[in-house]
């Protein structure tokens, strides 16, 4: 799989280049291992020099209780986000933050709500919360409530998460005696509030988290219906990865004179992301993600793909294949998305396939590369995909498959972020174009002489171009179906064998 001499240039102009299977070198950056990565990079600061002067998490005047469970977690140097955002937090402002994925922002929101509601010593009420924390999936806020209660784990406050998926009987009992802290998605939130199961009148936070994954999945009603159950008087963190006209339009409907803090340029993707782009037919995209994963290079890979049906095919193919991996997607029950993604951060299934609304529910250390088996058609999207890799400090590589219907997503995509994603070759002796028209022109010389014959040359089937044979079977080709002829009637009348018969019989 070398990649082929010379410096080609590819469709959109660029030079092709040789596709990174290896991670780069950053110099500089957290070196810690594990979960433990929370330091070092965060984009490009927006705040003032003099505003960075903190250097330590001990400059924050946390409660005794939280600094010992930051010590326990090995937090150290806060990231640029918790420098600029924790201490507006604390003093109690709305704020609206602009980060990408991996820059620390969780710690950002819940170490200032603990702080909060760890110095107010007020008690919780039945079926209530205190502080209201909405994530637009399953697996992101599942890990924001394993990081409250990383946090938190010297304080007793209740902690609780809620999301579609599994029985809610178990969910309202939680909730019967309260919770100082409920992390939930909109749709099971609003579920409980229909059963009186929750009230959101005592809620005195409100954070949303990743805003802009909000709308494109459709929350924008059932955020509008909660909003109107809230307290006016309430403090309002807003976090989101892009900044689009709609997410502003609605920060001002759930934000009062905020603090706006950003630590990179609105939808510009990780610096620490090496990009590229490979130039390739649909239909032989899954032959190249096999050529791609059979390099061992790739240590820990995350496909995306548009719809939950492609990941479905991408994963039975890659079976086939002898590779193993798991589906993550909407149609897949709790348990199963939960197995998948804990045999993924374990380590045991090297390669994980998921659409974009599980996205951003993918927080694993580790991930060395992105593969974008099919481009977004919402081009903010790519921002959050590419940003599963090259977390917390980390370096990381995103290839993406572009296919011609795929273009103008490529150049959508390059105008978001105002950089030009290079061309990479493909790898050596693989072509653009499916396996199967790939046969047939190396097969035609050899089968012009008896085809003209109606015969094929013997062990050897020979296949139209426009049979496409499934990309993963590789070693042999594929047989068609012999054509079945309609069988016409005879126009000839039908004897009577009943004289026969009766002739016979005589």
């Amino acid at each position: 799989m070398n990649a082929p001499t010379g410096n080609p240039v590819g469709g959109a102009g660029f030079p092709l280049q040789s596709f990174p299977y290896r991670l780069p070198h950053h110099a500089g950056g957290s070196c810690f291992p594990g979960p433990r990565l929370r330091t070092g990079h965060g984009g490009h600061a927006a705040a003032k020099p003099k505003d960075m002067t903190l250097a330590s998490f001990t400059d924050f005047a946390f409660l005794a209780p939280l600094k010992r469970a930051l010590d326990g977690e090995g937090y150290t140097t806060p990231t640029p986000i918790q420098v600029q955002a924790i201490p507006h937090a604390l003093a109690g402002k709305d704020l609206l933050g602009i980060a990408q994925t991996g820059t620390g922002k969780t710690a950002a929101f819940a170490l200032p709500i603990l702080q909060r509601l760890g110095k107010s010593g007020v008690t919780r009420k039945p079926r209530s919360c205190r502080a209201l924390i909405l994530s637009p999936t399953r697996e992101l806020a599942s890990q924001i409530a394993d990081s409250f209660r990383a946090y938190g784990k010297h304080m007793h406050l209740s902690i609780e998460v809620v999301f579609g998926g599994i029985p809610i009987g178990r969910q309202i009992k939680r909730l019967a005696t309260g919770a100082d802290i409920l992390v939930a998605t909109p749709g099971r939130l609003l579920d409980l509030v229909n059963q009186k199961a929750l009230r959101l009148d005592d809620v005195e936070i409100l954070v949303l988290d990743e805003a802009d994954q909000m709308l494109d999945l459709g929350f924008i009603v059932p955020l509008k219906r909660i909003n109107a159950m809230l307290p006016k008087k309430r403090q309002s963190l807003f976090f989101s990865a892009t900044m689009p006209d709609a997410i502003a339009g609605l920060a001002k409907e759930f934000l009062t004179d905020p603090v706006r803090v950003a630590v990179t340029p609105v939808a510009t993707t990780a610096e620490r992301v090496t990009q590229g782009v490979m130039l390739v037919s649909q239909a032989a995209k899954q032959e190249l993600l096999y050529h791609l994963l059979c390099n061992k290079e790739i240590g820990r890979a995350l496909v995306f793909t548009r719809t939950k049906h492609g990941a479905d095919r991408v994963v039975k193919q890659l079976a086939k294949d002898g590779i193993e991996s798991a589906a993550i997607h909407g149609n897949k029950s709790q348990a199963q998305r939960e197995r998948a993604l804990g045999a993924f951060r374990a380590g045991t299934c090297r390669v994980l396939v998921a659409t974009d609304i599980a996205a951003r529910g993918i927080d694993v250390d580790g991930v060395t590369h992105v593969v974008n088996f099919d481009l977004p058609n919402v081009p903010e999207s790519y921002v959050h995909r590419i940003g599963r890799t090259a977390r917390a400090g980390a370096a990381g590589i995103a290839i993406s498959f572009c296919a011609r219907d795929e273009r103008p997503y490529l150049r959508d995509i390059e105008k978001l972020t105002r950089q030009a994603v290079p061309v990479l070759d493909l790898p050596e002796g693989f072509s653009p174009e499916p396996a199967s028209i790939r046969e047939v022109s190396t097969a035609s010389a050899q089968a012009k002489g008896q085809a003209t014959k109606g015969q094929a040359p013997k062990g050897q089937v020979v296949q139209s171009p426009g049979a496409h044979r499934p990309a993963g079977d590789r070693h042999e080709p594929t047989r068609q179906k012999p054509v079945r002829h309609r069988r016409h009637r005879s126009r000839r009348p039908k004897q009577d064998a009943r004289p026969q018969a009766r002739a016979a019989g005589a």
